[in-house]
């Protein structure tokens, strides 16, 4: 099981924000477990498709949308407050195998590479899958430690609406081209050594949350 803190432990910022949210949701020996984390500023049906698609596709036994304090490489500065995007977040799912969390602002962990090293402390007897959307692996390798991300755990990445071409042509796609799995495997990339990864293609939605922040202003 996984590791719990104490109430005590959580920072004064996020003490409005209900307790089981800043712990890592439950997991079982053995689980294949996918790691979906961002800003969801504001969630939308993209993310919930993502999400979905994954679960399906790379046979995963839970999910855990991990809504962060903040992205380091985005301005907080329009970012509304965690509890609101975890409510935000709760009101689109209603797959039980995805857990809304924001164990992050707890830990006072901000980047992936420390997020994973925590994942790997607390649940050693799981098998980890980093998920991905294809607008993201564009600028993956701006991200810390960015190669030993993927050295660390498999990684999916889910096609989105214009952005597929520049994922298949980015710096990680084509550094770590000969540990690319053909989609035809994505069911066991959780099991497979890392670095392993996946290029997932299915529906799409060109929502963004960019676009939805937008809309809110002009309304």
């Amino acid at each position: 099981m996984t590791q719990k803190r104490k109430i005590t432990d959580i920072p004064q910022a996020f003490q409005d924000v209900p307790q089981h949210y800043l712990q890592m949701p439950p997991v079982r020996k053995g689980q294949k477990i996918g790691l979906f984390g961002g800003s969801f500023n504001p969630p939308h049906a993209g993310h919930v498709l993502v999400a979905e698609l994954a679960l399906e596709r790379l046979a995963l036994d839970q999910i855990w949308w991990m809504v962060t304090p903040g992205n380091p490489l985005k301005d907080v500065r329009e970012l509304a407050s965690l509890r609101e995007r975890i409510a935000m977040s709760e009101a689109l799912i209603s797959d039980k195998r995805i857990y809304v969390t924001a164990f992050e602002a707890s830990y006072q962990v901000r980047y992936t590479a420390d997020t994973l090293a925590l994942v790997r402390l607390s649940c050693p007897d799981i098998y980890p899958v980093w998920i991905m959307g294809a607008d993201n692996l564009a600028g993956f390798h701006h991200w810390q430690e960015w190669q030993a991300i993927v050295r660390s755990l498999p990684i999916a990445v889910i096609n989105r609406p214009g952005s597929n071409m520049a994922a298949e042509d980015s710096v990680m796609a084509q550094q770590f081209r000969s540990a690319r799995v053909p989609e035809t495997q994505a069911a066991q990339l959780a099991t497979k050594p890392a670095p392993a990864w996946v290029f997932i293609r299915g529906p799409q939605s060109d929502l963004s949350s960019t676009q939805l922040r937008q809309r809110e202003i002009r309304e």
